[in-house]
């Protein structure tokens, strides 16, 4: 066991190995290196080093750094349980072969070496100036109001900004998952230096958020809608057990797509309580629904209690969660048809909204807002459905619920309409049959 010390300077005892592997590259080569174990492991891959004497160089390359990190496909990749340690050290024989990763220095070159490796040494071993501030700063992080964002493509930066825009959190976390060096959005992120937002490809950076959302999908060369999604769980099983590991007591806020599917995986993963793991949901639609009887209708009265529900796509029906009470039933069907022709015209207004990264980033926010700040507002939201509208089956479907620090506190009721029971019904049925063909 040694200190690790992480890039933004924040420490942790890790278990390591110290070695060398055999390789030939003309002549037979030892080559000493050192492997660095998270936590997370056997779901999160190791730190890996190069471990030069004084009287070799580092000859920087694909796979190598400056300071003798070491870059692998392996480890980009690296999925529980088909990646193993001896895989892993199996690859990089085999690509050390092809460019050998060290060098013969001369006795003056040796002597330049010696100071590298000491800084180097300083560094990985948590001998840095660093080391007490890094530690008061770890001590107080439980205070602060830390999320995760899982995964840097364009709605995990979305989110990120759309968070930092709203000034909801204390600290954002980027965990980029993307192979090879910062690119595109996160090496805009750093050129600009958002305020309060790190960005790292350590799991471990992400421990005691009190939010993580999960924007990942996969981009593999899936042939069918099933094998897509089958991807897309492939790609958690390696994510939610290594965050949950870390933040154990956070709410994981689902983004990746289906929501509905992957908010149930995420909760078998995690094995958190039901009310810890929801999905975005319709919380932008219903939002967005509620503004069109407002402000583009002038049904303010119907905007109040308008909610939109379901699964995302297609299948989601407008629902209200209160009725206003008529003097006799004429009355009460005369008002329900023609909430009905309003809610039908939202709903038209709606389909020509799409979905864009940063209209969906600032739902996150907004979810994030209030699950932080214990708003107990009420969100249309992705969480477990059974129980409601004669649902049996363990599907996530879009509900009206009050969302806490504890993530889902209530479930609001709906008001009871046969037309759209008969729709959740479906659309449940239809995502449980889906489920079923998975491989969690």
């Amino acid at each position: 066991m040694n200190t690790y010390t992480f890039k933004d300077g924040s420490q942790k005892d890790l278990l390591n190995f110290s070695g060398t592997v055999p390789v030939k590259y003309g002549n037979s080569y030892n080559i000493p290196v050192r492997l660095w174990i998270l936590d997370s492991h056997p779901f999160a891959p190791p730190i890996c080093f190069l471990k030069p004497t004084a009287n070799m160089g580092i000859a920087v390359g694909k796979h190598v750094d400056a300071r003798g990190r070491i870059y692998l496909p392996y480890l980009q990749n690296w999925s529980h349980p088909k990646s193993t340690l001896t895989g892993l050290i199996k690859e990089m024989i085999a690509k050390f072969e092809e460019e050998l990763p060290l060098y013969s220095l001369s006795s003056s070159d040796a002597a330049r070496q010696s100071e590298l490796l000491s800084y180097i040494a300083k560094i990985t071993e948590g001998e840095t100036d660093m080391k007490s501030r890094s530690k008061t700063g770890r001590k107080n992080e439980g205070c602060f109001d830390k999320i995760t964002v899982v995964g840097a493509g364009d709605l995990g930066i979305a989110c990120v900004l759309a968070v930092a825009a709203k000034d909801v959190a204390d600290k954002v976390v980027l965990l980029d998952l993307s192979e090879g060096a910062a690119k595109g959005g996160t090496m805009d992120l750093e050129i600009f230096a958002v305020p309060n937002v790190e960005i790292s490809k350590d799991f471990s950076a992400s421990a005691d958020s009190k939010v993580v959302v999960l924007t990942v999908n996969s981009l593999g060369n899936a042939q069918t809608y099933l094998d897509v999604i089958q991807s897309n769980v492939d790609l958690f099983r390696g994510i939610i057990p290594a965050v949950s590991h870390y933040s154990q007591n956070a709410v994981l806020l689902v983004a990746s797509h289906p929501v509905e599917v992957m908010a149930f995986v995420s909760w078998k993963l995690s094995s958190f309580p039901k009310s810890r793991v929801i999905g975005v949901g319709a919380n932008l639609d219903s939002e967005r629904f509620r503004y069109i009887l407002t402000n583009l209708l002038k049904t303010e009265v119907l905007a109040k209690d308008a909610w939109v529900i379901g699964e995302q796509g297609e299948d989601k029906v407008p629902s209200w969660t209160s009725c206003n009470v008529a003097a006799n039933q004429t009355e009460a069907v005369a008002a329900h048809n023609s909430r009905e022709k309003v809610a039908n015209r939202a709903m038209e207004v709606l389909k020509g909204k799409g979905q864009r990264s940063w209209s969906v980033g600032l739902s996150v926010a907004d979810l994030v807002d209030s699950i932080l700040k214990d708003k107990r507002k009420v969100h249309s939201v992705s969480t477990l459905a059974k129980g409601c509208c004669n649902i049996n089956s363990e599907v996530f479907l879009s509900l009206p619920c009050i969302l806490g620090s504890s993530g889902v506190i209530e479930m609001v009721r709906l008001e009871e309409d046969p037309l759209v029971q008969d729709k959740m019904q479906s659309s449940a049925g239809s995502i449980h049959d889906l489920q079923q063909q998975l491989k969690l």
